[in-house]
Order: C-alpha cells, then structure tokens, then sequence
C-alpha cells in the first residue's frame, strides 16, 4: 500500500475557510507486515482509512491498494480492502451466518467459493451462527465485523480501533486471529488507542498529529528514540541521605530502601551506575530498568503540535 501526497481539506459550511484533516501524508505499508496509524482523536486516522475504503473523496495526491490505484482501479481497488471499522454497524435482525452471506454477495463472490462458516469457526461465532446479531456481546459483534472484513479474502485489512469496548481474553483472541491473517499473508493496518497493543503487534508504526505524519519508523527505533532509562536499586538497610558521590548521577530517594537512577544510556551505562552505588558502600538486595515506551514516544511527539520527524 503506497500514499503519495495524500490530503484531505473539508470545507467549512456557512463558515469561512476550510479545515485540512490530511496534510500531505505519503508513506508505504510493505506487503505481509502489520502496520500501525497511531495519533490522538482528530488527527486524521479515520479520515485517511475513509479514503482507501473509497468512502471519502481525496483532494490531492494519490494512494494503491496492493499496487492498484484508488481512482484508477475503484472495483478492483477496493476489494483488495477489508475494513473493520469502529462502529458497530450490524443490522440487530440478521443472523451472523446472514450477514457475511449478504456481504459475499456484495462483493460478488459465488456461492461455491464463500468461506462463511471457515470465517464464523476462526471467530470464534460458529455457536452462534444462527442467533439474531443483537442478542451478541459487544465482543461478539466486534469478532463479527472482523468475519465480515474478509468475506471476499482481500490482501489488505484494516483495522480501526477494533477492541474498543471489548474485554481482556476477546482482545487476546482476537489478536491471535489477527497474528494468524498476517502469517497466512494478509497485511495489516492498525489504528488503536491501546498502545500497549501496538508496540507487541506491529512492525512498523506512523504517528499522525494535525492530518500530518510526524513519525514512520520500526517499533523498536521509535521507542529508542527517548534517551531515558530508569535503574531501580533495592538496598539492603534504610538510607537516610544519597551519598554525595552519587549526586552527579540523578538518583532519586523514593523510599526508605529504595533508590531510582534516571539517565541516559547514550551518556551513561547502568554498569557505570551499579559500580558506583557499590563504591558509595550501598548493598543491592535487587534491581530492575525501566525503559522508554511507545507512550512516551507518542506523548513527547504529539504534544504540542511535534514538527515532522
């Protein structure tokens, strides 16, 4: 998937001016990877995933679903695109199995080649294929929109917001699904507000402020990017003042045995650290590090409106 430019300006009605919800936004997603579009409500997330699903029209530049062009190519181009969007958009009087059936049908798949009760056993909804779709949990009719993404089998699904609203083992479930599509050769888009998610699940992840990208890099190097660290020491007794050799290092007394060096691993090596507290005479009982994560990195990008990196 490739967008090149890609910008979206709305205008304002009975308002003067206009609002940019994309501003020049190109980035390639490589074939068989996952994906993430991280940025704060507003930023253009939604907007963007819009125009690939053919729902927006775009105002300059241009994008390619698996290498076909969204204006040039709509039919093929948007049915290289499964979308799994954050509404629950499922009619409450349908049955699971109805649904997908209706939604082949849509995308013009004959009878002998649907997949439905493959997609409701993967889903894990095959108990439930024949029971209305309002009487399913909220988790339910989320696993429900993603069988509905991949009736027609596209090599591109996208996922937007997908376990908002839905509880601890779902979303585990869900994601193992996800893990399996992308091994199998699907590829992933992800947008999500659990960070957490996308640093364990995504290769590679573009941050959005504004309608601009701010960042595009691999996960670790993103999360490399803060030069911070934490070293935690555990002591053997109660320390009553940090010894003053130790004052050139940043620690911190958080408790009566406890002691937080914060530093920077570029300058400093938790080595350089642990030798120095043993020099100042103090016996370390445990010890664990903290390192900068995904949070960090999206809240120092996004604050304030971050330059492009």
């Amino acid at each position: 998937m490739t967008l090149d430019g890609l910008t979206k300006v709305y205008a304002r009605q009975g308002k003067a001016g206009s609002k940019k919800a994309l501003d020049n936004v190109s980035l390639t997603i490589r074939r068989g990877e996952i994906f993430g579009l991280l940025g704060p409500n507003g930023a253009g997330k939604s907007t963007l995933i819009n125009i690939l699903a053919g729902l927006v029209n775009k105002t300059a530049g241009r994008a390619e679903i698996w290498g076909l062009d969204i204006d040039k190519d709509q039919r093929a181009s948007r049915a290289a695109i499964g979308v799994v969007p954050q509404e629950l958009n499922i009619d409450p009087f349908f049955t699971p199995r109805e649904l997908l059936e209706v939604q082949a049908g849509l995308y013009g798949v004959p009878s002998a080649e649907r997949i439905t009760d493959e997609l409701l056993r993967a889903v894990g909804l095959y108990d439930k294929a024949d029971a209305y779709a309002r009487t399913l949990s909220g988790g339910m009719r989320r696993r429900l929109l993603v069988a509905k993404a991949m009736v027609h089998r596209p090599p591109v699904l996208v996922l937007d917001e997908p376990t908002a609203g839905v509880d601890v083992e779902l979303r585990q479930g869900l994601w193992q699904y996800v893990r399996q599509l992308n091994t199998a050769g699907t590829t992933i888009l992800l947008t999500t507000h659990y960070l957490p998610e996308a640093e364990q699940l995504c290769d590679r992840i573009a941050i959005i402020n504004h309608g601009r990208m701010i960042a595009c890099d691999t996960t670790v190097a993103l999360t490399s990017r803060l030069d911070r660290k934490e070293l935690r020491l555990i002591l053997d007794r109660d320390l009553g003042t940090i010894p003053p050799s130790l004052g050139r290092y940043d620690a911190v007394h958080k408790g009566p045995r406890e002691l937080v060096f914060r530093y920077r691993p570029s300058q400093t090596s938790a080595g350089e650290l642990l030798d120095a507290a043993r020099a100042a005479g103090l016996v370390i009982l445990d010890l664990s590090t903290e390192e900068s994560d995904l949070e960090d990195i999206f809240i120092e990008l996004t604050r304030g409106g971050a330059e492009a990196a």
